[in-house]
């Protein structure tokens, strides 16, 4: 058993546990309450620019809203050229300049990075003075520091500063600067998840009344009109499922669309088709964030015996879609722009739209 100053002490928490909490499923539940407390009114209008002021980033390689993949989008490259497009719609609809633009997305992964930084600086308590006792005195190098680092950012702003910082201040910068850099890469985590998290904050915050309810991250046999898997299958659960009445829709939240993710849609909806119990149709939704053509193309087109895969295929906003391919050169960008013409691809204030129209409907009854 460890020592009770350990147990009490956050410092004890491996650090794969502090990262966790930080950008785990409750903290983000505390944070989107947060943040929606002082977001004002949401409306089906303006539920796409929450999701973007929550989840969207800043890809730092080309300082520019990311909507593709970095590799594909350097400057030089189709996708940068594209990218400036969508940087400048999307700072022209949230009313920014495209230099503040930083400012005003990206809001869930920043306040999650701040909670970890808070909680990293917490747990250099009693057990990490433990630690470190045996070698006081011996000028053992504090975790996150980086001399050369420290050089780079002397002779960069050295001319500038009229005096020398102090080496602890330093060292904080460097630590700070280590951290923001590697936790990037757990925004892969949060995107997924926050994802379907911040659609369903969204629709709570609709007003759709209470014939509907919205479940994430549900186990398949929990909605009703559905089996268990069979022992030998894994257990299969839901993005998203939107129950209004007898209806049942399942949702798939992917905010971009792998190739691998294209062969498990129809994976998934087999298996929803075969676990299905009560002998009634459900409805299949896909909503997405994808730019890619021929991506969004296949999505809306994909056929399952002789209907469309998907119900509906919902990007959070097709307009800059549009923007994106407005200069008509990309493979398949005609015929994307024609599936937004027909609302086969349809935004994401069209869907939530035909929900509450369903949630009507359903109370009529």
């Amino acid at each position: 058993m460890p020592p009770a100053d350990e147990q009490a002490d956050p410092s004890s928490t491996a650090p794969q546990e502090v990262v966790a909490r930080a950008f785990g499923a409750e903290n983000r539940a505390r944070l989107l309450e947060r943040y929606f407390e002082q977001a004002g009114p949401v409306t089906t209008e303006n539920a796409w620019q929450h999701v973007y002021r929550l989840l969207l980033w800043i890809d730092r390689t080309t300082a520019l809203a990311h909507c593709y993949e970095s590799d594909k989008a350097q400057p030089g490259r189709p996708w940068y050229a594209r990218s400036l497009a969508f940087h400048d719609w999307v700072s022209t609809e949230l009313r920014v300049t495209p230099a503040a633009l930083a400012e005003e997305i990206d809001w869930l992964f920043r306040e999650a990075v701040k909670d970890l930084a808070a909680r990293v600086v917490v747990g250099r308590s009693a057990a990490y003075e433990r630690q470190r006792a045996p070698y006081a005195g011996r000028t053992f190098p504090e975790p996150g520091e980086d001399p050369e680092l420290a050089a780079i950012i002397r002779e960069a702003l050295g001319k500038w500063m009229p005096s020398a910082p102090p080496d602890d201040e330093l060292r904080a910068l460097t630590r700070r600067i280590h951290a923001y850099l590697t936790q990037e890469n757990k925004r892969k985590n949060l995107v997924g998840e926050g994802f379907e998290d911040v659609i369903t904050a969204v629709m709570r915050r609709l007003h759709f009344g209470n014939r509907i309810q919205i479940r994430t991250r549900v186990v398949l046999h929990d909605l009703p009109g559905f089996h268990p898997s069979p022992p030998t299958e894994k257990m299969k659960k839901v993005d998203l499922a939107v129950l209004a009445g007898s209806a049942r829709t399942l949702v798939t939240a992917k905010w971009s669309i792998r190739a691998d993710r294209e062969e498990q849609f129809m994976s998934d909806f087999q298996t929803y088709e075969r676990l299905e119990s009560a002998g009634q149709d459900f409805g299949y939704v896909l909503i997405t964030n994808e730019f890619d053509a021929a991506r969004l193309r296949a999505a809306c087109e994909r056929r399952r015996q002789n209907a469309p895969l998907f119900t509906h295929i919902v990007h959070i906003n097709p307009a800059a879609v549009n923007v994106v391919y407005r200069d008509g050169s990309a493979e398949g960008a005609t015929v994307v722009r024609t599936h937004i013409a027909s609302g086969r691809l349809m935004s994401l204030q069209a869907w939530l739209e035909t929900v509450g129209a369903s949630q009507r409907r359903n109370t009529k009854r």
